[in-house]
């Protein structure tokens, strides 16, 4: 019976019916030797006993772990599987499929080396425990699809307990990108970061790192709306997190509901989803800017969002100025990676955000505020700045 069950769904991968179930059979990666193993010299220069001398050379210098061994150049993916995509908490086998994906993507458009690593525990200390004891073997740690407000203090606390690059993609990834397509379409109408009133839809771990990553640059005038409303210093109902971005955010004391906060907004950033009526989108101010970055479905469908903004920005791939982490996360790590950093510091994030944008500085259009994820400039260049920044800040070891 079992066989019963699993056959239809292979065979209909294989007809070609849904091609992903083909692409994924067997998984999508591999673990590939960098050295041959020939013949007995080679094993012994491989294996034992030439790798005992490497290992005690490592032993009395634990700095050549770096020259020495993948440690530099090699990525820990890690869930829980907690919030996967738009798919939710479906566990961690079901999140393989992303993880193996992700780390296809480091080294695709980074050349960085990833392993996907699935936690099966949800308490915030156990994960961070765990973490750390394999800290060892990685040079960073990519956090990926862990539920907020829990992958805030995961982050934090993994952070201050080990001495290599922690970066939680779904924050951080999304923060750069929104943050570059925003520099290039502040640019290409020729408007000032400080002059611009932005309004985020979505409190969670995207929208909490858009608005201090958008602080950071410069913009001054911030309101994020949860499912509840204005995220007001008012409200009794805020969790730490969201008291920590009310005090950082509306400063004029707005309250109410989202369609509220639009009325004359210059910037709308979704990544929340629902959908944002028409009625609403109408009273934001003219030459709006629309990032509406919800999958598949955006807050604010690109063809209304056309009849009200000079520019409009969506998560999916199949329109004009696509925010993707891809065109950030693969770069940073490289950048971080290469000089050794020991974190991936806010200096970092903005140098990141400022080479993305950048890469088409000289080509903006309303249709190209940022650049392709296919784009081969990207990685070097977001690599590049990255390290620089590391350097500047002091946290680059090499």
């Amino acid at each position: 019976m079992a066989s019963d069950i699993v056959n239809p769904s292979n065979d209909l991968a294989d007809a070609g019916i849904d091609p992903a179930f083909a692409l994924h059979r067997g998984g999508k990666l591999a673990v590939r030797a960098t050295v041959p193993v020939r013949n007995a010299e080679e094993l012994s220069l491989a294996y034992t006993p030439g790798v005992a001398r490497v290992c005690s050379a490592i032993a009395e210098r634990p700095e050549l772990v770096h020259e020495y061994t993948w440690k530099s150049q090699v990525v820990a993916v890690v869930t829980d599987g907690s919030a996967v995509l738009g798919l939710g908490d479906i566990g961690p086998e079901a999140s393989l499929p992303v993880m193996e994906g992700k780390a296809i993507l480091f080294k695709q458009f980074g050349g960085v080396d990833a392993v996907p690593v699935a936690l099966d525990c949800r308490d915030t200390d156990e994960i961070v425990e765990t973490v750390a004891r394999m800290a060892p073997s990685f040079g960073g740690v990519n956090l990926e699809d862990i539920s907020a407000p829990r992958c805030f203090e995961i982050e934090r606390k993994l952070q201050e307990r080990v001495d290599i690059p922690v970066f939680h993609d779904d924050q951080h990834g999304t923060a750069v990108v929104t943050l570059a397509a925003l520099r290039n379409a502040a640019r290409l109408t020729g408007r000032a970061m400080g002059d611009l009133r932005v309004v985020i839809s979505g409190a969670g771990a995207a929208g909490v790192a858009i608005a201090k990553i958008l602080r950071g640059a410069g913009v001054g005038d911030i309101v994020v709306c949860d499912r509840k409303g204005i995220v007001s210093g008012d409200r009794t109902d805020l969790t730490d997190v969201k008291r920590e971005l009310a005090s950082i955010t509306n400063g004029a004391g707005l309250s109410g509901s989202l369609a509220a906060a639009l009325d004359g907004a210059d910037v709308f950033v979704g990544v929340s989803g629902g959908t944002v009526p028409e009625a609403a989108v109408a009273k934001m101010a003219p030459d709006a800017f629309i990032f509406a970055m919800a999958n598949p479905d955006p807050e604010i469908h690109p063809e209304i969002a056309a009849r009200y903004a000079s520019v409009v920005a969506t998560g999916r791939s199949d329109y004009p100025n696509q925010i993707n982490n891809v065109l950030a996360f693969p770069g940073i790590f490289a950048g971080a990676l290469s000089v050794r950093a020991s974190r991936i510091t806010e200096g970092m994030k903005l140098a990141a955000a400022e080479a993305l944008a950048a890469v088409v500085s000289d080509e903006l259009t309303p249709s190209c505020v940022i650049p392709s994820p296919f784009d081969e400039r990207v990685a070097p260049a977001v690599s590049r700045a990255v390290a620089e920044a590391a350097r500047a800040e002091g946290v680059a070891r090499a």
